[in-house]
């Protein structure tokens, strides 16, 4: 009788991001990219939402791969965002699967400290509630990610950002840390805009307006020539709190 097959355990995981970040050093965002549908197929997806992301699936279509996307919707982004989402479903023919924020935990928030409380207390509070929650249950049915995380969009927190983490911060379907795949973190904002015109690819209307990092509209503003793309987000806070808590603690691959 043939034995069950072993389940796959923390440190196993930990030795596959090494050996792929040893692999895919040197590779192309694209390359990168199909490592991770060929090595996860259904169970990796593309997290979307603005000018980096829509590389990537383009990308992903070139593989000639089937390939899953998702966004979040946090009831506050911009009008041009949603437009832009049903652009970008119609251009690639897929479907973008939306994660919502929990209806009662909205609620109490706006009840107890109105629609602004993060002008006040911070956004911290705001972005775990409409960001990082929806993230963590659209996570759960999953074994990894793709972001369109570059190092250049934050010195603060993305400086050594590698092609391949370890995101303990999230469990996946196997009941392990995903595993989080950065194909452009090697690229500038140019190099992605570069593609974007090369390939002739929507993107948000609002990057024509000086937006070039874009959130939820009471958050974002543009930015002027010269201006860091991260000045338009949380503005009123400090410069090195300028990350909404989805990508903040992940490890590179801990040791076993």
């Amino acid at each position: 009788m043939n034995e069950p097959a072993p389940r796959a355990k923390a440190s196993d995981r930990a030795a596959d991001v090494t050996a792929w970040q040893s692999e895919l050093a040197h590779a192309s965002p694209a390359a990168i990219l199909d490592r991770a549908l060929e090595q996860f197929g259904d169970d990796v997806a593309i997290s979307f939402s603005g000018a980096e992301d829509v590389v990537l699936l383009e990308y992903a279509r070139r593989t000639g791969r089937s390939f899953r996307v998702f966004t979040l919707d946090t009831g506050r982004l911009h009008p041009e965002t949603y437009r832009f989402i049903d652009t970008v479903e119609q251009h690639f023919g897929v479907r973008i699967e939306v994660a919502f924020p929990d209806t009662v935990a909205v609620t109490a928030l706006v009840r107890d400290k109105g629609l602004f409380s993060f002008y006040r207390d911070g956004h911290g509070e705001c972005c775990e509630i409409r960001k990082v929650e929806p993230l963590r249950r659209a996570l759960v049915g999953l074994r990894a990610w793709i972001t369109g995380r570059r190092r250049d969009q934050n010195p603060y927190s993305r400086a050594a950002l590698d092609v391949v983490e370890l995101d303990d911060r999230f469990v996946g379907k196997d009941g392990l840390p995903l595993v989080k795949w950065n194909p452009l973190a090697q690229r500038s904002g140019a190099d992605v805009w570069d593609e974007i015109r090369a390939s002739e690819i929507p993107f948000n209307p609002l990057h024509a307006r000086g937006f070039v990092s874009i959130g939820c509209e009471p958050c974002t503003r543009s930015v002027l020539p010269g201006q860091h793309e991260r000045e338009g987000r949380w503005w009123w806070e400090d410069e090195a709190k300028k990350e909404c808590g989805l990508h903040l603690d992940v490890k590179a691959a801990p040791s076993t």
